[in-house]
């Protein structure tokens, strides 16, 4: 049971780290970057996170050097289309 459930878990991330790259990082430097690049890099990373009612803001550190990658990624995900099942 337990390692079923860790399989599932595993392979949910996998996933989801796999739609992040095809879809998020599409034309940039990480676009074929491992899964393990892509979490240190983009991931485990610290920002100063502000929500109101209708606006999130993100501050990163002046010296972190994959904001711009962030941004694009962050910009690819949103301009998405979602796919709704039909019926």
């Amino acid at each position: 049971q337990a390692n079923q459930l860790r399989l599932y878990f595993s392979s949910f991330a996998y996933v989801l780290m796999h739609g992040l790259r095809r879809l998020g990082l599409a034309g940039t430097d990480l676009a074929r970057a491992q899964c393990t690049t892509i979490r240190v890099k983009l991931l485990k990373i610290g920002m100063r996170l502000r929500i109101s009612v209708r606006k999130v803001w993100l501050s990163f550190s002046e010296s972190y050097p994959y904001a711009n990658d962030f941004v694009e990624a962050l910009r690819n995900l949103r301009c998405r289309p979602v796919w709704v099942p039909p019926g």
